[in-house]
């Protein structure tokens, strides 16, 4: 799955001939100017990529950063940057293809992501991985972003403040409900309202840790870099980890959170209110930029800096335990920031599930999977952490290979539209 994933990212960054990485500051332009949209669509671009980051910035960029480092040591945070740069072409042509060839359902909301590339753009013969993809994308939405983000929650405020992860499961079960039985527009205003705020704050806060101990920073950099290739030594609690760690965890825990070529992002784009598929890539993909090489690097940093590895916790606690020893209540922000990250997470991964049901069974399987959807939050604070996690990566895998196969045999189709978009803007 790694090589698939990576292997995806890299053919579409050279076929692009490194555009995502070349028109980078005119995608921010376009985000700042499309905070309305022109065009056919549900949403505004805005709104489409704070949904699509709605569902990326979750528990990944608090716990899962955490787990890649303390399973792969500080060169996990390298392989991640990598695997974003090149996820960046990954999300891009996702965008591309969703706009391209997105449907309308019979209530009149727009329809796109994968299952309908596959169908809409490929041969007969491939039909089978829409509704492979279709299936997939409607279950693993229930361990990535239901079951793992309630779990992380419930546990944080367990640890912290000994809240019964029942009592938080029905919280979060009344305050999701709220919102997902309300649709796409207003999981999207609810997300462009908070994902900005929630996003901020928290590199904020990072930001803060890093200038009170700026004379750390280059040599945690160095430390990341060299540990990257010649793997971390054993101490305190910290078990060491070789290349090979650093490479696997790095690369699935990145994945895990940007999610490029899960081929769920593409879901939310296709609502965007635009009649250009490569301007939407073009923000889309700032959505891989922001999440990995912005929040989890801020993540990764203060883990690196604060020299946590060594006591040998995990997850959510050792992020926690790196915030709480550059400053007073820094636990709590951490315990806060994982908790919206998680509900956000949730109300945008409904909207994927649900356009998914909408594939297989039309309008008429939209309030059966929302009521469902909502019911299964308590469920996940009471199950296995380890389970779950297992769950969601293995649902995961099986999302990505129809997703990553249309990708590739789209590549050439993504590459043309995007030269003749480019060589129109000389």
């Amino acid at each position: 799955m790694l090589v698939l994933l990576l292997g995806t990212g890299i053919f579409l960054t050279l076929g692009l001939r490194f555009a995502t990485l070349r028109r980078l500051p005119r995608a921010v332009g376009l985000l700042l100017r499309g905070r309305a949209g022109a065009g056919e669509g549900d949403i505004s671009p805005f709104s489409a990529l704070m949904t699509s980051l709605s569902a990326t910035i979750g528990t990944g960029n608090i716990a899962g950063v955490a787990t890649a480092l303390a399973l792969g040591g500080p060169g996990a945070l390298f392989w991640m940057w990598l695997t974003a740069l090149f996820g960046m072409a990954t999300k891009y042509a996702e965008a591309v293809c969703a706009v391209r060839f997105r449907e309308q359902d019979a209530d009149g909301n727009y329809s796109g992501g994968p299952m309908y590339y596959i169908r809409n753009g490929l041969g007969r013969r491939w039909h089978f991985l829409a509704y492979a993809f279709a299936i997939f994308g409607s279950l693993a939405g229930f361990g990535i972003a239901n079951t793992v983000q309630s779990n992380s929650i419930a546990q944080v405020l367990n640890d912290s403040y000994a809240v019964p992860p029942l009592f938080t499961g029905l919280v979060l079960m009344v305050l999701v409900g709220a919102v997902v039985l309300g649709g796409i527009r207003r999981i999207a205003q609810v997300a462009s309202y908070l994902v900005p705020i929630m996003a901020s704050s928290y590199l904020l806060m990072s930001v803060l840790v890093i200038l009170f101990h700026i004379e750390a920073v280059p040599g945690a950099v160095v430390e990341i870099v060299r540990s990257a290739f010649t793997g971390t030594a054993a101490t305190g609690g910290f078990a060491g980890a070789t290349v090979w760690a650093a490479l696997r965890f790095g690369v699935a825990r990145g994945i895990f959170s940007n999610e490029a070529g899960l081929g769920s992002a593409p879901i939310a784009h296709a609502a965007a209110r635009t009649n250009s598929p490569v301007e939407q890539g073009m923000i889309a993909m700032l959505g891989t930029f922001i999440d990995t090489l912005v929040v989890c690097t801020m993540t990764g940093l203060v883990i690196v800096i604060m020299d946590v590895l060594p006591s040998g916790v995990s997850g959510a606690s050792l992020t926690s335990m790196a915030f709480g020893g550059a400053f007073p209540g820094g636990e709590i922000i951490v315990s806060l920031g994982l908790c919206l990250f998680g509900f956000t997470t949730t109300i945008g991964w409904s909207f994927y599930g649900e356009r998914c049901v909408v594939f297989l069974f039309g309008t008429r399987g939209i309030l059966p999977f929302r009521v469902l959807w909502v019911l299964a939050l308590p469920v996940g604070t009471v199950v296995q952490l380890d389970l779950v996690w297992l769950l969601a990566d293995t649902l995961n895998a099986f999302m990505a290979i129809p997703n990553l196969i249309a990708l590739l045999l789209l590549g050439p189709l993504v590459f043309r539209i995007s030269r003749e978009y480019f060589v129109a803007l000389r």
